[in-house]
């Protein structure tokens, strides 16, 4: 008889090896959920005073049409304004916010909140997120905000990740870490 089939003092993982797991990026402190909320809250009353100051000044300049229009066509105009300005709230938060999340996260590594709390983002390799990853990333967030609980369980998931990633941080792999 032979020696009976012992397993393997090799651990068994199971994704395949180690080796092909994405790589942490290195030499970087992860930064705190505190921090990351503080430079989320800046993001948000930015954008929105940015937006709202374009609303403003579109609303003014519809209602400086219609005043200059006059009679039925300038009631008109007036009238459909209000309608254009609650498509143009959002409008208007979606292309700062775009700006702000998608492009100066990818050309600088950080929105202006994460700017002001001294934080970025990154990819696995410690570079800027490409423009394709930034939006991604603003797109899950969003995704996920629309699912009831959901996106409070995004926002809450650093909390308890020893990588303190959030959810929309783990479908693209990127991290947020202290900009020292």
């Amino acid at each position: 008889m032979g020696q009976p089939h012992l397993p393997s003092a090799q651990p068994q993982y199971p994704y395949g090896s180690p080796q092909y797991a994405a790589p942490q990026p290195a030499g970087f402190e992860y930064a705190v959920w505190s921090t990351r909320v503080v430079g989320y809250l800046v993001d948000s009353i930015l954008v929105g005073g940015a937006a709202l100051i374009l609303y403003l000044l579109f609303g003014t300049m519809l209602a400086g049409v219609g005043a200059a229009l006059g009679g039925q066509e300038g009631e008109a105009l007036a009238g459909g304004a209000c309608c254009m300005m609650l498509l143009l709230f959002p409008l208007a938060s979606l292309a700062v916010g775009i700006y702000n999340r998608v492009y100066l996260v990818a050309s600088r590594g950080y929105s202006i909140g994460q700017g002001v709390m001294k934080i970025k983002v990154i990819d696995a390799r410690g570079q800027k997120l490409t423009m394709g990853s930034a939006a991604l990333r603003l797109l899950a967030q969003v995704g996920l905000n629309m699912i009831p609980l959901v996106g409070l369980l995004d926002l809450l998931w650093p909390l308890w990740d020893s990588t303190r990633q959030t959810l929309h941080d783990k479908a693209v792999g990127s991290y947020v870490v202290y900009n020292r």
